[in-house]
Parts: structure tokens; C-alpha cells; sequence
């Protein structure tokens, strides 16, 4: 990882630097000030008599919870205030259109990393967006590199067989290449370090895509385009969406993800500005300064802290800013899809991956050179796994208390108590909040989820089912960390996409020992103090209930149910985007999306063709 810096004009970055250090010092004060208050108010409710040292233990565990709900909580505040202020707020955050070139000229390389993926499904996506470029006229400007790292032999077979369909529809315009490592050093970053030393020179730029990436060919050109026309750009992440989907994990998922995407991206750009976050996927990168500054050596000692980086995305992020070019997000919703994965078996399993990735950012707070703001970044990061563990001891240390306490339930203050609860569930519930209020006063907003009263049930199921998962992924993280702890290390496999069923018995294997906490917590609770178990009943419900969750939202029969009632429609569903509407997506079929049929019906009786 290298510390040079090149030479750039300062004047030609996407946005005047003059107000971000007065934005990020208010967000910083606001944010530390926030968490003040919310562990003085965790003092005051535990101050019921003397301040022990349980309360002690307690109040540091709680702090370590805050900065991330209390960082979401103002990026939700101030995103909805310039969505109500503005009607481009995206202009606000990033005014990046007032310079678009007269004509692309930009070599682009599109790179597909995939390993062990479905083929099938990264052709399908290649395709389209190949149709679309073609389309464009600017075709010719791009050449499309499926990079694997695949070790199965009928995998590697569909890849290459894909590749040859693809040559044959695109291949008299746009090179199409296909390399397979057989040393997968590094995964997906060393797979794009080795583009990058291979044929990185003959491009200036690099659009990253994952096995399950789609991108309409107008946000790819206008990517480029502002990469284009802004030198010091050196990445740029676009605002990623969740394709509709049958299954009932997903779909709730998404929507909950929907919901509270717009106000926070708007308000972290506000702040973040140049020192953007990079997700390491459906976002274009500056080739030249990446292969110069963006290099990943493995980390000092053996896995799972050791060895390569695996959320390598934000470390190549700080590296760039490190460098001297900015990385920013577009926050611009539409043109940018993925998929979820389809049960909460599979978004474990993807969680855990980015949960050892992100502590390996332990080792790296001190690189030398790092913007304030990346090294938030990294921090941050960090506490979004390690509040997890904090949680849970914190909730089963009051649940124990509480349960001891003489008069059924004395461990906080009612009044310093409820009044604790309520900002943390205000500032965790903020950023959905605040986009269901932008869109339920915006006639549009309401129409492209199915109607107004479609969008509020839809957005409070989604709020139960969210608060019913946080203590089943809080458990497995717990228990990841400490499985970390003693050297044990994640598998990299690949994710399991399409729908399927979930049985009971490969739920429990997994879910067990948040089952087992629940029965324990439920059992000591009711035996010594029934108020206490209702204070504690959103937590122990979502463990008790974390094995039936996965088994019912997994099920393909309740997911084809949901979407035909229009149960949790996001807008793609509503009104299909060309990239989509031509996938054959079976939730977009008419037997699923009633929807669609009465609009079918509309236009044939107007004779429509």
C-alpha cells in the first residue's frame, strides 16, 4: 500500500471544498454531543442507588452501541431535510452534471469478478446491459472482462460456454474476454489486481461489477462521463438498489433497505463529501491512480485478522483519498441493481464474511497518511459488528438484573428509562422514518409503492420484521467474533441467489443458539419479573421466534403469495425499468404482479402496440 501523492489541479474536483470542513465539524458536534446525551441518560437511569460497577460495565456497553445508530440517526435528519428543501437534493451533495462532455472518449473496461457463481445469471445481466451500450453507439468505447476465480469444474464449463454467447452477440463491437485465475490469492481484490498488472494501462477507466450486478447502460455512460469531465474523481460509487424478488426474505429486506437508503446516503454525502464510501461493486474507479495507490498486501500474521483482506472496498476507498483524489457516491436512486440473498440462512452467512473483513480494519488504523474522515470510516466499521457483542451482554446483563431486583424490575429509573428507550428507537427508526414521510407527501412517492395506504403497512410490517432480526444477527455476530477470537475463520463460498426452501432442521442447525438464549431469557424472566420480560420482549421474541422467521420466509409457496397480493412492491415492480422488464423475472410474471396485468389491460384497450 502506497503513500505517493500525484499531482493535481486543485480546482477540478466535483464540488467547491470550502464547505466541507464546516459540514463535517457541525455533523461532528452534533453527533458527539448526541451520544453525550444518551449515556447521561443511561447514567440517570441506572442511577437508582449507588452507581456500581455493573452500571459502570453496563454504561460502557451501551456507548459502544451509540455511534453507529447516533451517526445513521443525523445522515437520516439531515437527508430528509434537503429532500424536503430541495427539488434536486442531489445536486446539493454532489453537483455533478453542470460539466458533462460534449462526446465519451474514455477507455472503459467492464469487469464481471465472479467465483462458483451462477453463469447463466452473470451472462443474463452482461447481455442486457451489452444491449443497451450497443444501443448507445458507444460500445465501441468498452471492453467487458468476466474475471474468474471459480474452482468448480461445472461452473468453469458455463462460464466459458457463456462467454462464447456473449462473443457471438457483441463480440463484432466490444471485446469480451474471459480469465480464470488458478491461484486465488486475494479473491475479488487480488482478481482485480491482476486486471489491473495485466491489461490495467490500456484503459483509464474501470466499471466493477458482482456476479449478480445490473446497470442500466444510461448510468453507466453518465458514470463515465463525470469521470470524465472531473479528473480528481477517482471513484465513484453508485446508490445500489434490490432487484424485485419472490422470495419473502427478500423482499421484506429490500424494502426495509428502500426505505432508509434515500435520507441516509443524502445526508452521509452531505458530510462525507470527497472521502465517499466504495462498495466494491456497481461503481467505476480512475485505473491509473488505482493500480499506482490501491494495492492490497496481505496483513501481517494468519487469518482470520491476518492474511488477505476481504472487505477490501473501503480500504481501497481511503487509499485513493490518501492519494490525493476524491471517492464520492452518486446518491441518485435507479440505474444501479443487485440481488438479496433470499433467506436469513444466506444473509448470515454474507453478514459473517463482511463482519471478519471489517475487524481485519483493526490492523489498519494507524496507516499513516489516512484523511480524518477515511479513518472514521474504518472505525465505524468496525463498531457496526463489534456493537453487536456489546448488545447482547448489555441486554443480558439487565435481563439478569432486572430479574434479580426484589420489586420486579427496579434495575432504571422509569422516567430516565423510557425516556433512554425512546431516542434509541427514534434515532434507530430515523432513517426509514424519515423517507416514509418524504414519500408519503409526494403523490409520485406514493405511487411507486402501490398507493399510500400499500406504503405505510408495508413500511410498518417491514419495522416489525427488522426489529424482530436485529437480536438474531446481533447473536450471530456475538458468536462470530468469538469464534474469531480462538482462530477460526469463515469459508469464502459463494452465495446461494435464487429462492429455496429453508427446512427446519438446516434452520436449527443454524439458529439454535438464539433459541437457546430466548427459552433461557423467557424462562428466568417469567419466574422473577413479568414487567421485565415485557421490557425485554422485542429482544426475546426475535430469538425465540428466529427459527420459525427463516423457515417462513424462505418458503417459495408464502414469497409467490406476497408478491401476488403486492405484499412489500418496491418501485420496479411497479413500473419496470427497460433492464428489468425484459429479465423475465418470475416476480414480474402476470400470475405475480397483478399490477401488470391491469396495466397490460389499460393499454390494449386503447390500442396500445
Amino acid at each position: 500500500m502506497r503513500s505517493e501523492r500525484d499531482p493535481i489541479k486543485p480546482d477540478l474536483g466535483v464540488q467547491a471544498p470550502a464547505a466541507l470542513p464546516r459540514r463535517r465539524a457541525t455533523f461532528l458536534f452534533v453527533v458527539v454531543a448526541t451520544i453525550a446525551l444518551a449515556i447521561a441518560l443511561v447514567v440517570a437511569a441506572l442511577g437508582q442507588g449507588e452507581f456500581d460497577p455493573l452500571d459502570a460495565l453496563l454504561t460502557l456497553l451501551f456507548a459502544l452501541t451509540l455511534p453507529w445508530t447516533v451517526v445513521g440517526f443525523w445522515n437520516a435528519l439531515v437527508g430528509f431535510v434537503l429532500m424536503r428543501r430541495h427539488p434536486d437534493p442531489v445536486a446539493v451533495v454532489f453537483p455533478l452534471d453542470r460539466d458533462q462532455p460534449r462526446a465519451l472518449t474514455s477507455r472503459t473496461a467492464i469487469l464481471s469478478c465472479i467465483r462458483n457463481e451462477d453463469a447463466e445469471r452473470v451472462v443474463r445481466y452482461l447481455d442486457q446491459m451489452m444491449r443497451g451500450l450497443q444501443q448507445s453507439g458507444s460500445a465501441h468505447l468498452f471492453e467487458v472482462f468476466v474475471l474468474s476465480d471459480s474452482t468448480w469444474p461445472e461452473r468453469i464449463q458455463e462460464e466459458e460456454a457463456g462467454v462464447r454467447r456473449l462473443r457471438e452477440r457483441w463480440g463484432h463491437r466490444t471485446k469480451i474476454r474471459y480469465r480464470r485465475r488458478s491461484n486465488n490469492a486475494g479473491y475479488k481484490a487480488g482478481n482485480i489486481q491482476d486486471f489491473m498488472a495485466r491489461w490495467g494501462h490500456r484503459f483509464d477507466l474501470a466499471m466493477v461489477l458482482d456476479a449478480d450486478s445490473l446497470m442500466a447502460p444510461e448510468t453507466i455512460l453518465r458514470m463515465v462521463g463525470i469521470m470524465q469531465s472531473h479528473p480528481r474523481l477517482g471513484i465513484l460509487q453508485s446508490l445500489i438498489l434490490g432487484l424485485p424478488a419472490t422470495s419473502g426474505f427478500a423482499r421484506i429486506f429490500q424494502y426495509g433497505m428502500r426505505l432508509g437508503m434515500r435520507s441516509y446516503s443524502l445526508g452521509s454525502a452531505w458530510w462525507q463529501g470527497d472521502c465517499g464510501p466504495y462498495w466494491g461493486h456497481n461503481a467505476i474507479v480512475r485505473v491509473r491512480p488505482f493500480r499506482a495507490h490501491c494495492r492490497l498486501d496481505p496483513l501481517p500474521g494468519r487469518p482470520p485478522l491476518g492474511g488477505a483482506i476481504l472487505s477490501h472496498d473501503q480500504v481501497e476507498a481511503v487509499l485513493m483519498r490518501r492519494a490525493g483524489y476524491e471517492v464520492r457516491v452518486l446518491p441518485d436512486e435507479g440505474g444501479s441493481w443487485e440481488e438479496h440473498p433470499p433467506t436469513l440462512v444466506e444473509f448470515i452467512r454474507r453478514d459473517l464474511r463482511w463482519c471478519q473483513g471489517n475487524l481485519q480494519y483493526l490492523r489498519l488504523l494507524g496507516m499513516p497518511g489516512l484523511h480524518p474522515v477515511g479513518r472514521v470510516q474504518l472505525l465505524l466499521a468496525i463498531l457496526m459488528f463489534l456493537g453487536s457483542p456489546a448488545w447482547v451482554l448489555f441486554m443480558t446483563l439487565a435481563a439478569l438484573q432486572i430479574g434479580r431486583a426484589p420489586d420486579g424490575g427496579a434495575l432504571f429509573d422509569p422516567v430516565f428509562g423510557w425516556s433512554l428507550f425512546g431516542l434509541i428507537m427514534t434515532m434507530v427508526l430515523a432513517p426509514k422514518l424519515a423517507t416514509l414521510a418524504h414519500l408519503l407527501l409526494s403523490e409520485r412517492g406514493r405511487a411507486g409503492f402501490g398507493g399510500g395506504v400499500r406504503l405505510l403497512l408495508g413500511s410498518l410490517g417491514e419495522i416489525l420484521f427488522s426489529t424482530l432480526l436485529a437480536p438474531i444477527m446481533a447473536l450471530a455476530h456475538s458468536l462470530f467474533i468469538g469464534g474469531l477470537l480462538l482462530g477460526k475463520a469463515i469459508v469464502w463460498s459463494p452465495q446461494r441467489r435464487d429462492s429455496h426452501r429453508v427446512t427446519a432442521l438446516q434452520a436449527a442447525r443454524r439458529l439454535w443458539p438464539q433459541t437457546l438464549l430466548g427459552v433461557a431469557a423467557l424462562a428466568w424472566l417469567a419466574s422473577t419479573s413479568a414487567g421485565g420480560a415485557a421490557f425485554l420482549s422485542p429482544f426475546i421474541l426475535g430469538l425465540l421466534l428466529a427459527v420459525p422467521i427463516a423457515v417462513l420466509t424462505a418458503w417459495p409457496a408464502l414469497g409467490e403469495w406476497l408478491a401476488r397480493i403486492g405484499a412489500w412492491r418496491i418501485p420496479e415492480e411497479v413500473d419496470p425499468p427497460p433492464e428489468i422488464g425484459t429479465l423475465g423475472l418470475p416476480v414480474l410474471a402476470p400470475a405475480l404482479n397483478p399490477m401488470r396485468v391491469r396495466e397490460t389491460v389499460a393499454v390494449d384497450a386503447v390500442g396500445g402496440d
